[in-house]
């Protein structure tokens, strides 16, 4: 087991930011090189930190706190009226878990996905070695959640970390030629449920960042806490969908 006290870090020179426009980033990591275990990187989760591929980040820029690690508490979670149609009109979908392996038919998924809504994003243009090297890892508690319809189209896959303290929702992709579904709304609420059903106390979201169109979708859904401060606070100031 390694002990957190144990592993080193590492911060990045200045580099851009990939959320905020002419504005400048530095990321902390943890050791690559550290043995990670589930025990450790439910630690680092608990600190705010991230996975993409074998590595655990944060932001650590110097002159901006705009990152801020989001979190639900899946007992304390229920749905909005909104949040609720949506669960109606995915009732026919089935649920899957998968190994960590690479498929071409994810892969295919997440291309057209990337092309068709992040192609102003730094995953663009994606590619299977892009794809493995953000998704899959050597050492994480990593499940592919396959979201298939009645005629076992696939039309979502949740990648999540199973963590000693939670869910990480580490990315989801879709089929977004089916808006009506809102499958990534219903990615979200099915990783809540599936938490509560697990005994996990939370679902970590990544970072909110208040100035970034794309990251506002996480506050629709309450409770939800924000690590402030290095404290896990719970906030109900934020606009929230009926």
């Amino acid at each position: 087991m390694t002990d957190l006290a144990a592993v080193k870090f590492f911060i990045t020179p200045l580099h851009k930011c990939s959320y905020l426009p002419r504005q400048d980033a530095i990321t902390l990591f943890a050791d690559p090189k550290a043995e990670v275990n589930q025990n450790l990187y439910s630690d680092l989760s608990e600190m705010g930190f991230r996975r993409s591929g074998n590595y655990l980040y944060r932001p650590h820029c110097r002159q901006c706190a705009a990152c801020i690690p989001v979190r639900i508490p899946s007992e304390g979670f229920t749905p909005s009226r909104k949040q609720r149609r949506v669960i109606k009109k995915n009732a026919d979908l089935k649920v899957t878990a998968v190994g960590p392996i690479y498929s071409e038919e994810h892969y295919q998924l997440y291309q057209n996905y990337i092309e068709q809504k992040h192609s102003d994003g730094d995953m663009y243009p994606p590619s299977p070695e892009q794809y493995a090297s953000f998704l899959l890892s050597d050492w994480g508690n990593t499940i592919f959640f396959e979201f298939r319809d009645a005629n076992k189209q696939l039309l979502a896959v949740s990648v999540c970390d199973i963590l000693e303290n939670g869910i990480s929702a580490v990315y989801t992709f879709y089929d977004i030629s089916q808006p009506k579904r809102s499958l990534g709304v219903m990615a979200v609420l099915w990783q809540i449920e599936e938490a509560k059903n697990k005994g996990l106390p939370s679902v970590y979201l990544g970072y909110w960042i208040k100035e970034c169109q794309k990251m506002s979708y996480k506050t629709d859904y309450r409770p939800l806490e924000m690590l402030i401060d290095d404290q896990w606070v719970q906030t109900n100031t934020l606009t929230a969908s009926p």
